[in-house]
């Protein structure tokens, strides 16, 4: 199984507003470098698609080291999402979970690997979270 750092992020201008996602993956010598644009979104779909981009990405399974600055996410995931499923996709409030197209997709993304989280300080100088912010930015500017 192929070992895989994948780090993600999302960004918006207004929110909701022009917004994109960024994706940089490293496997050994190999990189990959993914972005795209949505208008009009909010930054929270964004960081969503961020993930579920860059794991779509990889072709066959693979072990993947997942650094996001998102507390909505790696908390979505590792908290909220396992909840929300038993509940119908409803929230402790029975409420419909917000984004729940992009939850559903990334339930099934990561279903598909082995995903260790890690979340890192946005804008604190870590290398590939700034460059996933890069990326994100890019994604923005093509929609602008």
């Amino acid at each position: 199984m192929s070992a895989v750092q994948m780090y993600a992020d999302g960004a918006c201008k207004g929110n909701p507003g022009p917004g994109g996602w960024g994706a940089w993956l490293l496997c050994g010598p190999h990189t990959k470098e993914l972005c795209g644009g949505e208008n009009p979104t909010t930054n929270n779909r964004m960081e969503l698609t961020a993930v579920i981009e860059g794991l779509k990405s990889l072709k066959k399974r693979c072990s993947v080291d997942l650094y996001v600055d998102s507390q909505y996410v790696k908390n979505g995931v590792q908290e909220w999402m396992p909840k929300w499923k038993l509940n119908g996709w409803r929230t402790s409030t029975k409420k419909p979970v917000k984004n729940v197209d992009l939850w559903e997709a990334l339930d099934a993304e990561v279903a598909r690997h082995v995903v260790r989280w890690h979340w890192v300080k946005g804008h604190s100088g870590n290398a590939g979270n700034e460059k996933a912010d890069e990326l994100a930015n890019r994604g923005v500017a093509q929609v602008l």
